[in-house]
């Protein structure tokens, strides 16, 4: 009996030894579960005592703790490709105290999908940046990292897994369909992430972002006779496509580009910066500070969806 214990003991010390050796992040889990203590602590512990070069408040002679409260919940999910080699490299990155860097999920072109951080917690992913009002997106968003090296297309079980995910948290803090945006939306002219072939029109279909409608085109003229059109499929006319419309082919649009794009959520300080941020989410060809036609007839339909 005592050497079947033992035999037992000894079985069960090497299969947790197997277990921290063949997890490379056992190290860093160590200080992550530190980290989150220290702020499980600062949360329970109520400032009877004011921190030195404070001024001093009148408090009450007792605590009176309320019972309304909870946790706060995220109200934007935000976009990112790693601009790294590989998952690994990546995995490794956010858990190194001095890149200062981290995000909530990482999913891996083969679909696999790393939680790095609760929910609850703030994420270092969105730096200096800016979405309608909100200046702080750290506080208010959660970040999500697909392994991508910023060129090449997004795998499809990366997006599969990705909407799987979006669906989750969607619903679990009833998150509205536009608050799903990309980094280069919320920092134009210093992000340019998710690169141009992210499927943001796919994404949108399944209820994250919006997107702009099939658009006609008001008056395309072929053989003297006014033709309609849209801004996604040629017009077919007696065996013939239509051409591309050009700038004169297209009425003019009342909208206000500038006010138009702060409505949607973008920060104009810089014109050309938030038309480039602009069209790398919704046009995604083309990608410069210029808007032609196409690209405010498009513009016009959008920001009517986010008024």
């Amino acid at each position: 009996m005592n050497m079947l214990l033992r035999s037992t003991y000894l079985i069960f010390v090497a299969s947790l030894v197997i277990s921290c050796a063949t997890n490379p992040y056992a190290a860093t889990n160590k200080i992550h579960k530190k980290q989150s203590k220290l702020l499980t602590d600062q949360l329970n512990t109520f400032p009877t005592e004011q921190p030195e070069g404070e001024a001093l408040l009148p408090y009450g002679e007792h605590w009176a703790g309320t019972t309304n409260f909870n946790l706060r919940k995220p109200n934007f999910v935000i976009l990112h490709h790693t601009a790294q080699d590989s998952l690994a490299q990546t995995l490794t990155t956010f858990t190194k105290v001095p890149t200062q860097v981290s995000a909530h999920y990482v999913i891996g072109k083969n679909g696999e999908i790393y939680q790095m951080l609760n929910d609850y917690y703030r994420a270092w992913h969105a730096g200096a940046g800016k979405w309608g009002n909100t200046t702080d997106l750290n506080s208010a968003s959660l970040g999500i990292e697909l392994d991508n090296n910023g060129f090449e297309p997004f795998s499809p079980l990366q997006i599969n897994s990705l909407i799987k995910l979006l669906k989750v948290l969607k619903e679990r803090y009833n998150i509205p369909a536009a608050n799903f945006i990309g980094h280069s939306d919320i920092a134009p002219g210093r992000k340019v992430d998710p690169n141009p072939k992210f499927p943001w029109k796919l994404l949108a279909e399944e209820g994250f972002g919006l997107w702009y409608d099939e658009i006609e085109v008001p008056v395309i003229v072929l053989d003297g006779r006014p033709k309609t059109g849209n801004l996604n499929i040629p017009v077919v006319t007696e065996g013939n496509i239509v051409p591309e419309p050009t700038e004169s082919d297209l009425a003019t649009t009342s909208v206000d580009p500038k006010m138009a794009l702060r409505i949607i959520g973008y920060d104009t300080s810089n014109m050309e910066a938030a038309i480039k941020a602009f069209k790398l989410h919704f046009i995604q060809s083309e990608v410069n500070g210029e808007l032609n036609a196409m690209d405010l007839l498009i513009l016009e339909n959008l920001y009517k969806k986010y008024m």
